[in-house]
């Protein structure tokens, strides 16, 4: 695998913006790591991030790149601050950047694959909500999507939460159900139309503070029909936890089916 420290400026947010990305390749050497290139464009993973971190956090806390070396995938790993992967009321347009401006220009880097079955996103936390939010947006641009330990309801967010920075950055809506960040009418509303639904897969730890907030969504996702994989399992917010799961989320891929 090749490692990639990207810099750059965001015409979206207006500042310059970071993000990290691991591309396939095959290499005579590489101690301890299987490498794998599928030829051609990359099938390409979007790795979000959650609120407390930044686009470093998933190379300094799990071993991604020697998991993803194996299949032959690609990595893109975005900085969006704490912005919730919304366009900030006064701030900067970080939904815009990431479901917009960070594919395009990933793609004008890299040699990434821009068709619809190669592309996917997976999140923690804050990067839990960010990934469903893209695939349930945009179910025409990725096959599949996963959330570990996601904050799914915002709604939840908003109520136990009130006057601090999520009242700021969503409160923009007022009242939160039936817009673009409600990811419960976003599910509603793609189980409703007649197209091509993303794979979900949900993990999340039954000690967890966000426990119950995912088994709403579980609960909501399978009651419209949706194809979600569903998994939990003892433990709490914690990297020894994603680490392993997001192992489980690489086999899960449609392109863990595929032969290189």
């Amino acid at each position: 695998m090749a490692f990639m420290d990207c810099h750059f400026f965001s015409d979206s947010l207006g500042v310059s913006a970071s993000m990290y990305v691991i591309v396939p390749q095959v290499a005579k050497k590489q101690i301890g790591m299987e490498a794998a290139d599928r030829g051609g464009k990359h099938p390409t993973l979007y790795l979000l991030h959650g609120l407390s971190d930044d686009h470093t956090i998933w190379l300094r806390r799990t071993s991604i790149e020697r998991y993803a070396s194996a299949l032959g995938l690609a990595v893109v790993m975005p900085a969006v601050n704490r912005s919730f992967y919304t366009d900030m009321p006064n701030g900067h347009k970080y939904w815009q950047f990431v479901s917009e401006e960070l594919p395009a220009l990933a793609r004008s880097f890299f040699p990434l694959s821009d068709r619809r079955e190669d592309n996917f996103v997976a999140g923690l936390s804050m990067g839990g909500y960010g990934a469903m939010k893209l695939a349930l947006t945009h179910p025409d641009r990725f096959a599949a999507a996963a959330s570990l330990s996601g904050a799914l309801d915002v709604k939840w967010a908003l109520k136990s939460h009130p006057g601090n920075e999520f009242q700021w950055l969503l409160g923009q809506y007022g009242n939160i159900d039936g817009t673009p960040a409600d990811l419960f009418h976003l599910a509603s509303q793609l189980a409703a139309n007649r197209q091509e639904q993303p794979k979900l897969y949900q993990f999340c730890g039954t000690e967890d503070f966000l426990y119950d907030c995912n088994l709403r969504f579980r609960d909501h996702v399978q009651g419209k029909g949706l194809e979600l994989t569903y998994a939990e399992g003892p433990g709490g917010h914690s990297w020894d936890i994603w680490d392993a799961r997001i192992q489980d989320v690489l086999k899960w891929l449609p392109l863990a089916e595929q032969r290189l």
